[in-house]
């Protein structure tokens, strides 16, 4: 039977048809004008490091954005990293990030052509980010930033991924955003604290072995040159014009060589090198009085060692020295390096092996703190090392229950990785430059 429409019916049909056809656009069209919700980039970071939005997707191809998510998970660290288009919103932005993902770790984010990026005071200390960021803030690539970044942050910021990276989530299962918010919930009780803390032992005890075998090499390099400093000497206490005076400064001399080997042998954290430290330290002020004794000098002031490698030894004057991008102070320095300062050189650098190749050892990351801390004391450390990344590491509240104090004593709190939700700091966050200037400062001296 055939239906006949009037024209009144007709448009009606045409007009429903119309809307309907607009809806499917709307639901179906990417988010061009409506930005990406701070809630969905959360539940994104907590599955993968890396989020790219569609809107900001020529800034970082997929295959950049799988390699640098590779790299993130390889290292083991919780790094989030963000890469959203030029007009997003950015008041509050990195606050409610770190909120809504709950995970204590380093969040970077880059917005259009501009960078920035914020810490857990547990990660890596705000004057670290600061100067992290600033290194790469004249990147104009967008990989080539990011990849620059991460790799100078993985070398230097304490905690562990996330579990939930990495974890299956099938079509029917649960997913881990649910699994984490399940996690927090049985945390509460007794067996899922347990748990929780059972896990981070395990993971700082990993944490640990590794730093002990990496600072075992360069303090058994520091054993070495002592003895090598030994023989040269080439003192006998029964050679001729010897003295008791002389023969004691060899003897605490050797002491200190068998309590350095013996020390390091029975460590087993990186806390237990700062004894090792403190009595090589000791045994090269005795071997500068033997041989000052010998030569018939006065006896040299009791002094720390050279900061720029304590193997240089005792140091003779204190010196002008300016870290790069952080502010002058006045450093312990041998006499060599003492000439070169005066001279406009360079002065003869400790470097350590890291994973991004040698480094000054107060660049090397935060295990360090205990081999400094043996040779500089804990009164005259901090002023040494302000403003470099060691010195922002060991000043965190949670260094000392990873790498004993170095100096000072220090709270506990979350861990790189751990769920906190949103019990964390938010002074370390903050907005963009209040108003969401994008580029104003904000809590962290530039930026954003």
């Amino acid at each position: 039977m055939k239906v006949a429409l009037s024209t009144r019916g007709l448009a009606g049909l045409l007009l429903a048809l119309a809307l309907a056809a607009l809806t499917l656009l709307s639901a179906g069209a990417p988010r061009a004008a409506a930005e990406t919700s701070v809630s969905t980039i959360a539940a994104a970071l907590r599955e993968s490091p890396v989020y790219v939005d569609p809107a900001a997707s020529a800034q970082l191809s997929q295959a950049d954005a799988h390699a640098l998510q590779k790299k993130i998970e390889g290292a083991d660290k919780p790094v989030f990293v963000a890469v959203l288009p030029a007009g997003y919103p950015t008041e509050n932005l990195f606050t409610d990030l770190r909120t809504a993902t709950g995970v204590t770790g380093l969040y970077a984010i880059r917005l259009g052509d501009r960078f920035d990026a914020r810490a857990d005071s547990s990660v890596l200390p705000a004057a670290a980010v600061r100067n992290l960021v600033t290194g790469v803030r004249g990147e104009s690539d967008a990989a080539a930033q990011l990849n620059d970044f991460t790799d100078r942050a993985l070398a230097n910021m304490g905690g562990s991924a996330p579990t939930g990276w990495g974890s299956p989530d099938g079509g029917g299962g649960v997913s881990t955003a649910g699994l984490v918010t399940a996690g927090v919930l049985v945390a509460v009780g007794g067996a899922g604290a347990y748990t929780l803390v059972r896990r981070n032992r395990r993971r700082h005890a990993q944490e640990q072995g590794a730093a002990l075998e990496r600072l075992r090499v360069v303090v058994d390099e520091d054993i070495t040159a002592f003895g090598e400093e030994l023989d040269r000497l080439d003192f006998h206490p029964a050679e001729p014009g010897a003295d008791d005076a002389m023969r004691g400064d060899y003897e605490h001399a050797l002491d200190a060589y068998e309590k350095a080997k013996s020390y390091m042998a029975d460590a087993t954290r990186p806390e237990d090198v700062r004894p090792v430290t403190e009595v090589l330290e000791d045994g090269r002020f005795a071997l500068a009085r033997l041989a000052a004794r010998r030569a018939g000098e006065p006896l040299p002031e009791r002094r720390p060692p050279c900061f720029f490698d304590p193997r240089h030894g005792p140091s003779v004057a204190d010196a002008a020295w300016t870290p790069p991008g952080g502010a002058a102070r006045q450093v312990p320095v041998c006499a060599a390096d003492r000439t070169r300062l005066e001279d406009g050189r360079d002065p003869v650098v400790r470097e350590v092996d890291t994973d991004y190749g040698r480094r000054p050892y107060w660049e090397a990351g935060p295990a360090y703190g205990p081999w400094a801390g043996g040779y500089f004391g804990g009164g005259l450390l901090p002023g040494l090392l302000v403003g470099t990344m060691l010195g922002g590491l060991m000043a965190t509240p949670s260094y000392a229950s990873d790498y004993g104090s170095g100096y000072g004593d220090f709270g506990g709190g979350y861990e790189g990785g751990d769920v906190s939700g949103a019990d964390f700091d938010p002074g370390s966050f903050g907005d963009f430059g209040g108003g969401g200037d994008f580029g104003g400062g904000g809590d962290f001296g530039g930026g954003f």
